[in-house]
């Protein structure tokens, strides 16, 4: 059963990001700020559901949360900064997007998070199986991540991301074996065993 809030007197920003270990496209975060009566039987962290349940609860979530809003880090900057510090780019270009809300503290999945100006966080293993933001977050930045890399697709079918998402599958790196890389690969990512693409 996923808790509703960490802390009802304070406005609670929840965060996560999808993409982290994928070969290709971007990074993408979300942060979401629900109302303290918010509920959905069907809510849980991302991974636990099927794609038709996360996009059936996206527009729920939008319509519902007090705030939300999208962060991207491209594989250009991933490249740059590493996968690491994109990834906490990314929630940080998220909560750039909600300061209406006048969130009073935020809720990260994962243990690790650097400082968004002055406000407090707390780093919850596993939180998108905990808290109900986190879990909203989390099927955000999945669902608006995945279309990306359908829209990718378009352009790169021979890739397969439309079904791989860019994540290191076995044909996904038989794919970039045979046809080389492009503009969207992480260059700093192990795209094929024992070797890097560059």
């Amino acid at each position: 059963m996923l808790k509703p809030y960490l802390d009802k007197n304070r406005i609670e920003a929840g965060c996560d990001e999808a993409g982290r270990g994928c070969l290709a496209g971007p990074v993408v975060a979300a942060a979401v700020v629900l109302p303290l009566d918010f509920n959905n039987e069907l809510l849980n962290d991302s991974k636990k559901l099927t794609d038709k349940q996360r996009y059936a609860l996206r527009p729920i979530i939008e319509k519902e949360a007090i705030a939300y809003a999208i962060g991207v880090v491209s594989n250009e900057e991933i490249d740059k900064i590493n996968i690491l510090n994109a990834s906490f780019l990314a929630m940080h270009r998220a909560l750039d997007g909600i300061k209406e809300a006048n969130f009073e503290q935020i809720l990260v999945d994962g243990n690790r998070f650097t400082k968004y100006n002055k406000v407090p966080h707390h780093c919850i293993v596993k939180g998108d199986s905990k808290y109900m933001s986190i879990a909203a977050a989390s099927i955000l930045a999945k669902t608006y991540r995945d279309d990306i890399m359908k829209m990718l697709h378009k352009d790169f079918p021979v890739y397969g991301w439309d079904k791989n998402m860019g994540y290191p599958t076995k044909k996904h790196r038989a794919a970039i074996a045979e046809h080389g890389t492009n503009e969207h690969f992480r260059m700093t990512f192990k795209l094929l065993p024992d070797t890097k693409l560059f």
